[in-house]
């Protein structure tokens, strides 16, 4: 089947890669593992092969027929096929007749449209949250998740996703191993929830618009930031920045996630 452009397909069959994106699971056999964007059944197929139970969600109705269609001539019973938009669907509401989403003891992996990346992130960090997701991605985008505090690529969306868990960049895929190559350079990334995050379930859309607020502002000092983001006086901002021990020259793109949950509770109780 030839790819859809505007669903942002690009169908990775390298099996040696392939291999390494199941193993960035962690798999255990009998794990349930929800699979964005199955596409053509290429990565379907090695999580079978690895023991694992499946529910794949595909947008393109035709490849998820071909799929469910494939998988039972095969006499595949790990396998759930969902015709539908992820980001629509309720993944928890999901089942199949061993078990269903309703508890977090689940896996989330896909090689997802770059176009609906940070949707996609958002909706697998929300709670209850499952016990790994790997997705490849943009590298850029996986830059941007997993960079540090001070560098160039640190900004909202680094401490959104790393308040709630821990993020690795694990590899690169060039665009050759993709049929048809994409313009962009793919990098698959694992985030795993953390135990303690920084922010509880009830704080984390606030957390988000905070820190979102705060770099719009990435170079003003501070206090600046903070002023324009809460609405508070300069002076009430440097009497809390003291308080706290921070810096009020300090820049938002040099703070933690700790730090930005700090600060938000801050605001909050004034």
């Amino acid at each position: 089947m030839r790819p859809v452009r505007r669903l942002g397909q690009h169908f990775l069959t390298d099996p040696g890669i392939l291999q390494r994106i199941v193993a960035a699971l962690d798999p255990a056999p009998n794990d349930l593992v929800l699979e964005i964007g199955a596409g053509k059944g290429s990565l379907t197929a090695q999580l079978l092969a690895a023991g694992l139970r499946v529910i794949a969600i595909e947008k393109d109705r035709r490849l998820a027929h071909e799929c469910g269609v494939r998988n039972a001539a095969c006499g595949v019973d790990r396998l759930t096929v969902v015709p539908g938009d992820a980001l629509r669907v309720d993944w928890h509401a999901l089942g199949t007749p061993h078990s269903a989403l309703h508890t977090p003891h689940f896996k989330v992996v896909g090689n997802i449209p770059y176009a609906i990346t940070s949707p996609l992130i958002d909706k697998a960090l929300t709670p209850p949250l499952p016990e790994r997701i790997v997705f490849l991605v943009q590298a850029e985008v996986a830059d941007r998740v997993a960079a540090s505090p001070g560098s160039k690529t640190y900004g909202a969306l680094s401490v959104g996703v790393q308040a709630v868990c821990r993020v690795e960049r694990l590899f690169t895929v060039r665009a050759g191993a993709f049929r048809p190559p994409p313009r962009v350079t793919s990098a698959l990334v694992r985030f795993t929830p953390r135990r303690e995050p920084v922010v509880a379930p009830d704080e984390l859309a606030a957390f988000r618009a905070f820190v979102t607020a705060c770099f719009t502002r990435r170079r003003k000092q501070l206090r600046n930031a903070l002023m324009a983001a809460t609405g508070r006086s300069a002076e009430t901002v440097l009497t809390g920045l003291a308080t706290l021990g921070f810096d009020r020259a300090a820049r938002p793109e040099s703070l933690t996630p700790g730090d930005f949950a700090r600060l938000l509770r801050w605001s909050v109780r004034l």
